[in-house]
């Protein structure tokens, strides 16, 4: 009878995998967030366009061996000028969105980050209506209330508010939902379908080549003060590496885990992993928070898990 209470050593063996998939998505996600925090705000590297294109760099590396060389996934060709100018627009929208993003963590908190990324539905929901005409139930729509109105809340009782920081915060959380949008309806045919590894393999590189100008450009002698930062303090050589191969990471963690584990897993620790980085951030940098903020992240949250089920109830 005690031997059919221990699992199948394969099924066994297959949780624990499951398990380290989702430790590792959860470690690269919070730790990219952390650290592009660190950096930015309390080391003082404040170029957050030659960042982004170090971890592009990165991506472009890893996806290549990834793909061409471990052959994790099929490498998928692409068949068209077309296909590639489509590929090459959400490149676009993508570097505006991590630029964006990474711009507002040198003002920011990453707590009040991660309350105004939690309203990433609400604007998927406003730029798939726009774009495709597509229509959600109108209790999907109400869910959308207390999405924004918890953002509204959180934004009065945000002690480190700063309104450059949160435009930056909104645009990029802006731009994230519309390049699933674009890749939805840019991708959509079977024979331009890429999954997300090929994606990324192809979006990098494209990545660089639009961000390797506007550093240069926007960020006046980057690359020197960057090696005499090194001279300095060799460390942030080590910062720099160790960050873009975490943001590779996190693409993967999330490929590997959206293959492993079912949508609902997905929907459950998609929505907690927000919280996490919340929790653990602030012990990490003290920010100060108030009762206010917190009451409107939660009801943000609380609206976006019911925005989920309502999606999920309609399909």
């Amino acid at each position: 009878m005690s031997g059919k209470l221990i699992p199948p050593a394969p099924a066994l063996t297959g949780r624990l995998f499951t398990v380290g998939l989702v430790i590792s998505w959860y470690s690269s996600n919070i730790g990219v967030l952390l650290l592009n925090k660190y950096l930015l705000s309390n080391y003082g590297f404040k170029y957050p366009i030659f960042l982004t294109m170090c971890h592009m760099t990165a991506c472009s590396l890893f996806s290549y061996i990834a793909i061409a060389w471990m052959k994790i996934v099929p490498m998928q060709d692409v068949r068209s000028r077309l296909q590639f100018a489509k590929i090459a627009t959400l490149s676009l929208v993508f570097c505006g969105s991590v630029v964006s993003g990474n711009i507002s963590l040198r003002y920011l908190p990453v707590s009040f980050n991660q309350a105004v990324g939690a309203t990433t539905p609400f604007f998927t929901a406003v730029f798939a209506y726009i774009m495709t005409v597509r229509r959600e139930s109108w209790i999907t729509y109400v869910t959308l209330i207390p999405v924004v109105t918890g953002v509204i809340i959180a934004s009065g009782g945000e002690p480190s508010f700063h309104l450059f920081g949160f435009i930056m915060c909104v645009g990029a959380t802006a731009a994230r939902a519309l390049k699933s949008v674009l890749q939805g309806i840019l991708l959509s045919s079977e024979g331009e379908k890429l999954n997300s590894m090929n994606l990324l393999l192809y979006m990098a590189p494209i990545a660089v080549a639009f961000l390797l100008p506007a550093t240069l450009f926007m960020e006046e002698n980057v690359v020197g003060i960057t090696l005499a930062l090194a001279r300095e303090d060799v460390k942030i050589i080590w910062y720099l590496l160790f960050n873009s191969s975490l943001a590779y990471f996190v693409n993967l963690t999330n490929f590997l885990v959206t293959k492993h584990t079912s949508a609902l897993t997905l929907q459950v620790l998609g929505n907690a992993k927000g919280a996490v980085a919340v929790v653990v951030s602030i012990l990490i940098f003290r920010n100060p928070v108030s009762v206010t903020g917190m009451l409107g992240y939660t009801l943000t949250v609380i609206g976006v898990i019911l925005y989920s089920e309502a999606k999920k109830r309609n399909k």
